[in-house]
């Protein structure tokens, strides 16, 4: 799962998996309400948390988590390589997240073989070595299910001493990991694929926007990258593997999907405005390396139940077909996700400003990302947007229950224990994770639209170029161009989705999330 940081926080970002796994819900939530004038000081935090009450959430660690996590720190876990456990401290690992993100689940690293084949290794945190099953920590992560990134304070699914801490895959600190090794071809196949537990050490934690300016020659080299000959070779041979994921993927069908996110920008901890956050070379290369891993794991579980993250065929696919005949394109009567690749990509270069509302309207019309119980010999559903047929979430076990879920199976497997899950506690699981997302989802984006909320508010009367959005029952909705709000038009009567108008900021409800334009 990417992120995006700010203000030493993380906020929701979404990379290609997260696009297509989004909530089917309404695009805005504002009513055409009277809104009220913002407070002198509006509390994020306290917001954060009573909205996250609001959602079925337990902000705080129950009793019994911080008895648990004192005994962790007096007595943790071992890290002692024996026949089981490689020992790959010395190879040049690395990991890329946020400028800020300290809840490091992943590192990679890659190896060019004599036959044109790179191997990539993607080590995951063994979070399960130190949070059991059944334990109180665990039990506690099973009701929350996901961390949750509000923009102003980060509701972690385990204590951030583990997360942040001993589970982290922090530079220069030895680690426990499950590790994913597979082959990738020149023309981005991937073969080969096992895992294996292992001792590992981070040499370089990166970050997203100095690695991506990097790779596509905008920026210079990040400090530790430009130190070392070795890691620059390192870094553009993953570079140049997950653009070849990329690109073997989209042939498949992959949706080139775009969507648009935020993040405020603090000054003197105030927010003062936001920002948008742009996808690069370095987002992508994880998310790549991520579904690729991510394959693997599932087609080693095959042999015994799991849980899948899927994208059913869209049910609206006559609506998509509608959106594409609106614009001179045709496609096919029956759902096609290469033929819905190329309109998409058509009308990315056609339409570059309308082209993340295009990206919206299809995410919800192929309707929302589930987890499902998959047993041995079950037909497989798949992930429609990403155009994959196996497909779980194993990658980030500090911050999504159903990854250390998944890791539990796989260890198991590994080590030819049985199972330690049966088939009717992976279904509420499955079911638990599901439901959780979606509110985690709506926490976020409620979360997201007080924030743009203050920082618009030192701006009431102020014009703007913006786009309209949607045309509802609830009242016609427009996109700001920059910054990148949204918020309700006032009186929105004879215009439609797409046109663009100049409009003025008239009230801003950081309480509620609340952004009101009229026509300038």
């Amino acid at each position: 799962m990417l992120r995006f940081a700010s203000a030493g926080v993380s906020v929701l970002g979404l990379g290609l998996s997260q696009y297509l796994e989004l909530s089917h819900q309404p695009y805005m939530d504002n009513k055409p309400l009277a809104h009220a004038p913002m407070p002198a000081h509006v509390d994020l935090q306290a917001i954060a948390r009573q909205v996250m009450l609001e959602n079925g959430f337990e902000p705080e660690f129950p009793p019994a988590v911080q008895q648990q996590l004192s005994q962790l720190q007096s007595r943790p876990p071992q890290i002692i390589p024996d026949g089981n456990i490689r020992d790959l401290r010395d190879l040049l690992w690395s990991s890329i997240d946020n400028d800020t993100s300290r809840d490091l689940d992943q590192i990679e690293v890659a190896e060019r073989l004599s036959n044109g084949q790179t191997k990539i290794l993607v080590g995951i945190a063994d979070v399960d070595a130190f949070v059991s099953k059944g334990c109180p920590i665990d039990q506690h992560a099973g009701k929350e299910t996901t961390t949750v990134y509000t923009g102003v304070r980060n509701f972690s699914m385990l204590p951030e001493q583990l997360s942040t801490g001993t589970t982290s895959q922090l530079e220069n600190q030895e680690r426990l990991s499950v590790v994913t090794e597979f082959l990738v071809d020149q023309n981005g196949s991937v073969s080969s694929g096992t895992a294996y537990r292992a001792i590992t050490r981070n040499k370089a934690q990166l970050t997203y926007n100095a690695v991506g300016a990097w790779l596509e020659g905008k920026g210079a080299a990040p400090s530790k990258v430009a130190a070392s000959s070795e890691l620059q070779a390192q870094l553009k041979l993953q570079n140049e593997v997950a653009q070849a994921l990329k690109n073997e993927r989209h042939q498949h069908g992959a949706l080139n999907i775009e969507s648009t996110e935020t993040r405020p920008v603090m000054l003197n901890e105030q927010i003062v405005d936001i920002a948008r956050q742009e996808k690069n070379m370095a987002t992508e290369l994880i998310e790549d390396f991520m579904i690729a891993a991510n394959g693997v794991v599932a087609r080693m579980l095959e042999q015994v139940s799991s849980i899948r993250r899927v994208v059913k065929t869209p049910e609206r696919w006559n609506r998509i077909v509608e959106l594409a005949a609106k614009t001179g394109d045709k496609l096919p009567s029956q759902p096609d996700s290469k033929a819905l690749n190329d309109f998409l990509t058509k009308r990315q270069a056609a339409d570059p400003d309308h082209f993340a509302d295009l990206s919206l309207a299809v995410i919800k019309l192929m309707g929302p990302g589930e987890y499902i119980l998959e047993r041995p010999g079950d037909p497989e559903v798949g992930h429609f947007g990403l155009a994959v047929q196996d497909y779980t979430h194993s990658t980030a076990p500090n911050r999504r229950y159903a990854d250390l879920v998944t890791q539990r199976l796989l260890k198991a497997l590994l080590a030819k224990q049985p199972p330690p899950y049966a088939d009717y506690e992976l279904t509420g699981i499955a079911n638990n994770c599901t439901v959780k997302e979606d509110a985690a989802r709506k926490v976020e984006r409620g979360m997201q639209k007080r924030i743009a909320a203050v920082a618009m508010s030192r701006r009431i009367g102020e014009s703007f170029d913006a786009i309209v959005t949607g045309v509802t029952p609830h009242g016609t909705f427009v996109r700001v161009l920059q910054p990148h709000v949204e918020g309700l038009l006032v009186r929105g009567e004879g215009v439609d989705v797409g046109d663009k108008l100049r409009v003025k900021l008239i009230s801003a409800d950081a309480q509620r999330g609340y952004i009101d334009f009229s026509r300038a």
